[in-house]
């Protein structure tokens, strides 16, 4: 089969522009806290630090999505302190930068299933969504409770009634989670690992991938910019010649 570059990329060859929409997989909280002899919360702790840091750099950068792996569905498998500890941090940076982030007039969306989450926390996310819906700055995506097989399946059973006939990639597509954003055009992932870890694999099918040595807590607005300059060295032919 012939692969087709998604209608709203640019042409092959063409110079490249700042990508559109950037995912990145935030890997090396434990190992960061390792390193300084620190209990595992304090990596994540300045895990969320990085995720302002990047946040503004992306905005600044002129990037219209930013995409953030926060807590996979996988990630349930963990010591439930550990699980307690991240679900209290997503708490605290929702109250903490919903105000900064509304001002700035930054979208905010969650990918994945939310509602597994305690109701106290789905209610804190759905305030968030609802106050930044209609902003119509940068969006910022944050995977909760996300996999991105599990989401193929659920767009799959959106689809089943339809006429297969009809059943293309733009309506699989729309049925994702990510159906009104634009493709990934760069996939990061931070601390070493090479893997996508069920991470947004349709969404990447075109995507730049680029893996760092740099941990998480680490990596600030420099090694984004640096990462932004790597993507335009890349030619992306999306399957053409």
């Amino acid at each position: 089969m012939n692969a087709v570059a998604p209608s709203d990329e640019p042409a092959a060859g063409s110079d490249p522009a700042t990508p559109r929409h950037v995912a990145i997989i935030m890997d090396g909280n434990g190992r960061w806290a390792k390193a300084r002899h620190l209990p595992r919360v304090a990596g994540h702790r300045k895990g969320i630090e990085t995720v302002r840091t990047v946040s503004r750099a992306a905005r600044s950068l002129g990037i219209e999505v930013l995409t953030l792996y926060a807590f996979s569905s996988e990630n349930w498998r963990r010591p439930a302190e550990e699980v307690s500890d991240l679900m209290g941090l997503l708490r605290h940076f929702i109250k903490s930068d919903l105000d900064e982030l509304a001002r700035e007039g930054v979208r905010l969306r969650v990918i994945g299933d939310h509602t597994a989450f305690a109701p106290d926390l789905v209610d804190l996310i759905d305030g968030a969504l609802a106050r930044t819906a209609s902003n119509t700055g940068s969006t910022l995506v944050i995977g909760l409770n996300y996999g991105s097989q599990d989401e193929i399946v659920r767009a799959a059973r959106k689809l089943a009634g339809r006429d297969p006939a009809l059943i293309d990639a733009a309506a699989v597509e729309a049925a994702l989670d990510t159906g009104d954003l634009p493709p990934v055009d760069l996939l990061i992932r931070t601390s070493g690992e090479h893997r996508l870890s069920n991470f947004m694999l349709w969404q990447a099918a075109y995507a730049e991938l680029l893996f760092v040595d740099t941990l998480w807590p680490d990596f600030g607005s420099d090694a984004l910019a640096d990462a932004i300059r790597a993507f335009h060295r890349r030619e992306r032919r999306f399957g053409g010649l």
